[in-house]
Protein backbone atom coordinates (compact mmCIF):
# COMPACT_ATOMS: atom_id res chain seq x y z
CA UNK A 1 0.00 0.00 0.00
CA UNK A 2 1.35 3.51 -1.08
CA UNK A 3 2.30 6.00 1.98
CA UNK A 4 0.19 9.00 2.24
CA UNK A 5 2.71 12.30 1.82
CA UNK A 6 2.73 13.87 5.09
CA UNK A 7 3.05 17.56 6.11
CA UNK A 8 6.37 18.88 7.45
CA UNK A 9 7.70 21.91 9.14
CA UNK A 10 11.29 23.06 8.27
CA UNK A 11 12.91 25.80 10.58
CA UNK A 12 15.13 27.12 7.42
CA UNK A 13 17.38 29.25 9.83
CA UNK A 14 17.85 25.75 11.46
CA UNK A 15 19.46 24.23 8.41
CA UNK A 16 23.31 23.81 7.63
CA UNK A 17 24.74 27.19 5.78
CA UNK A 18 26.39 25.94 2.68
CA UNK A 19 28.24 28.51 0.63
CA UNK A 20 26.73 29.17 -2.76
CA UNK A 21 27.71 31.81 -5.68
CA UNK A 22 25.56 34.57 -3.83
CA UNK A 23 26.62 34.07 -0.32
CA UNK A 24 25.36 31.13 1.87
CA UNK A 25 22.22 29.10 1.32
CA UNK A 26 19.98 26.65 3.39
CA UNK A 27 18.13 24.00 1.80
CA UNK A 28 15.03 22.23 2.41
CA UNK A 29 13.20 19.69 0.95
CA UNK A 30 15.69 17.77 -1.11
CA UNK A 31 15.18 14.39 0.14
CA UNK A 32 11.39 14.73 -0.26
CA UNK A 33 10.59 12.49 -3.43
CA UNK A 34 6.67 13.85 -3.74
CA UNK A 35 7.75 17.44 -3.87
CA UNK A 36 9.77 19.01 -7.46
CA UNK A 37 11.62 21.49 -6.15
CA UNK A 38 13.74 22.74 -3.54
CA UNK A 39 13.37 26.06 -0.88
CA UNK A 40 16.62 27.71 0.37
CA UNK A 41 16.89 30.82 2.45
CA UNK A 42 19.66 32.54 1.36
CA UNK A 43 21.80 35.29 2.89
CA UNK A 44 23.32 37.45 0.15
CA UNK A 45 26.61 39.03 0.48
CA UNK A 46 28.74 42.39 -1.55
CA UNK A 47 30.43 39.65 -3.30
CA UNK A 48 28.04 37.57 -5.19
CA UNK A 49 28.85 36.16 -8.59
CA UNK A 50 26.98 35.75 -11.74
CA UNK A 51 25.94 32.47 -12.39
CA UNK A 52 23.15 30.68 -14.06
CA UNK A 53 21.65 26.99 -14.21
CA UNK A 54 21.19 25.39 -17.90
CA UNK A 55 18.06 23.11 -16.04
CA UNK A 56 16.46 25.08 -13.28
CA UNK A 57 14.55 27.77 -12.63
CA UNK A 58 14.38 29.87 -10.00
CA UNK A 59 12.01 32.56 -7.86
CA UNK A 60 13.92 34.93 -5.73
CA UNK A 61 11.33 36.66 -2.93
CA UNK A 62 12.86 39.38 -1.48
CA UNK A 63 12.55 39.16 2.46
CA UNK A 64 14.62 41.93 3.38
CA UNK A 65 17.21 44.33 1.48
CA UNK A 66 19.23 47.38 1.30
CA UNK A 67 17.62 50.57 -0.28
CA UNK A 68 20.17 50.20 -3.18
CA UNK A 69 19.44 46.84 -3.90
CA UNK A 70 19.47 45.37 -7.45
CA UNK A 71 19.18 42.00 -9.04
CA UNK A 72 21.50 41.65 -12.53
CA UNK A 73 19.60 39.46 -15.35
CA UNK A 74 21.56 39.28 -18.50
CA UNK A 75 23.68 41.81 -17.43
CA UNK A 76 21.24 44.60 -16.97
CA UNK A 77 20.67 46.38 -13.26
CA UNK A 78 17.22 46.35 -11.76
CA UNK A 79 16.08 47.74 -8.43
CA UNK A 80 14.76 45.33 -6.07
CA UNK A 81 12.81 45.85 -2.60
CA UNK A 82 11.34 43.91 -0.10
CA UNK A 83 8.18 41.81 -0.82
CA UNK A 84 9.11 41.87 -5.09
CA UNK A 85 9.30 38.19 -6.19
CA UNK A 86 11.75 37.27 -9.61
CA UNK A 87 11.17 34.18 -12.09
CA UNK A 88 14.77 33.57 -13.93
CA UNK A 89 14.38 30.83 -16.05
CA UNK A 90 17.56 28.76 -17.16
CA UNK A 91 20.01 30.02 -19.35
CA UNK A 92 19.72 33.79 -17.66
CA UNK A 93 22.61 34.97 -16.14
CA UNK A 94 21.69 36.74 -12.81
CA UNK A 95 23.24 37.97 -9.78
CA UNK A 96 22.14 39.89 -6.49
CA UNK A 97 23.42 42.93 -5.99
CA UNK A 98 23.77 44.31 -2.37
CA UNK A 99 23.25 42.52 0.90
CA UNK A 100 20.03 40.62 1.09
CA UNK A 101 17.91 37.77 1.94
CA UNK A 102 15.81 35.67 -0.28
CA UNK A 103 13.55 32.57 -0.15
CA UNK A 104 14.92 31.05 -3.78
CA UNK A 105 12.27 28.15 -4.91
CA UNK A 106 14.21 25.97 -7.43
CA UNK A 107 12.41 23.70 -9.83
CA UNK A 108 13.49 20.98 -10.24
CA UNK A 109 15.29 20.58 -7.25
CA UNK A 110 18.82 22.40 -7.22
CA UNK A 111 21.63 20.13 -8.20
CA UNK A 112 24.79 21.94 -7.37
CA UNK A 113 26.24 20.46 -10.86
CA UNK A 114 24.01 22.38 -12.81
CA UNK A 115 25.80 25.85 -11.43
CA UNK A 116 27.84 28.20 -13.73
CA UNK A 117 30.04 30.91 -12.94
CA UNK A 118 29.48 33.25 -15.49
CA UNK A 119 27.25 33.78 -18.19
CA UNK A 120 26.34 30.82 -21.13
CA UNK A 121 28.25 31.13 -24.45
CA UNK A 122 25.98 33.32 -26.44
CA UNK A 123 24.46 30.79 -28.87
CA UNK A 124 25.37 28.29 -27.35
CA UNK A 125 23.33 25.33 -25.44
CA UNK A 126 21.43 26.35 -22.29
CA UNK A 127 19.96 22.79 -21.73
Amino acid sequence: MDQQPTAQLVDLRALPPLPCPCGVARRAFAERTDFPATVHLTSIDQNAQVHFHRRQTEVYVILRCESDAAIELDGTLHPVRQGMAILIPPGVPHRAVGQMEVVIFCTPKFDPADEFLGGPTPGGPTD
